[in-house]
């Protein structure tokens, strides 16, 4: 274990915190919902101290209010835990192909998936000794219209997503090449859509072009891209075959069949 990682209490340090943790363990401890004064109860806070505390929790909607002075964990919860869930299983089936890649192409393999407007880098394969690449830092974000792999999550959503996106974000761009109008995202992602993949072409940082594949799960869904990150002028077409076989082969871990692809 690293050094920094023994210096962290093994309890938090901010009491409303602790308090929090306790009232969520009592409301797991049962199935069906519990009453403000039996939750009182079995943490020990006064009653107006935990009822402000599960308001608080329920506006995240990490708790709910099944009715009136009764309540239980709510949805937020699973939503997190399956991204959780998601995240881990796509980087353990794409760690060794993504390396296996890096191997071929001697170029940063870069996996990452969507949280919002925006991507999220989750692992990377590179190497040190290699000369000049380009590397994303692993916790990395960027909006999804100026990725090659934003771009594939954005063509599965229909026109009016698409434009909601648009007027949330305002397409802003980085670069000259920045997509920033609705229009020509949108013929970006037709042929996003009848290619099965996309690019970066200096959208997002000026000399660096990326391309990307999308990772199914065994329901048909997009879960992750892989991309390839190369500076402008070394970024090979011949690479894209390498990365589709790749995809696949994690999609194919992930237990996907091409029949169960979404729409």
């Amino acid at each position: 274990m690293r050094k920094i990682e023994s210096s962290i209490p093994s309890t938090p340090t901010v009491q409303v915190i602790e308090r929090m943790f306790t009232l969520m363990d009592v409301l797991a401890s049962r199935k069906e919902s519990i009453s403000l004064k039996e939750i009182s109860e079995k943490t020990g806070l006064h009653p107006s101290t935990t009822h402000r505390l599960l308001n608080d929790l329920a506006t995240g909607r990490f708790v709910d209010r099944s009715q009136p002075g009764s309540y239980r964990l709510g949805m937020r919860l699973l939503e997190l835990g399956n991204l959780v869930k998601n995240r881990l299983n796509v980087r353990d089936a794409a760690l060794v192909p993504m390396r296996r890649l890096h191997k071929l192409i001697q170029q940063p393999v870069n996996l990452s998936m969507r949280q919002g407007d925006e991507i999220i880098y989750i692992e990377r394969a590179f190497s040190e000794r290699s000369g000049m690449q380009v590397v994303r830092a692993i916790g990395g974000r960027a909006p999804l219209h100026l990725t090659s792999v934003g771009k594939l999550f954005l063509a599965t959503d229909d026109p009016q997503r698409v434009r909601a996106y648009a007027t949330r974000t305002g397409l802003s761009g980085h670069t000259k090449n920045s997509l920033t109008e609705l229009s020509g995202l949108e013929k970006e992602l037709s042929k996003v859509r009848q290619y099965g993949y996309a690019h970066d072409n200096e959208e997002l940082e000026l000399g660096v072009r990326c391309m990307a594949s999308g990772i199914y799960d065994d329901q048909g869904t997009l879960v992750a891209g892989l991309s390839i990150s190369a500076p402008a002028g070394r970024l090979e077409d011949e690479w894209l075959p390498k990365l589709q076989a790749t995809t696949h082969e994690i999609s194919t871990t992930l237990g996907f069949k091409p029949e169960a692809k979404s729409v």
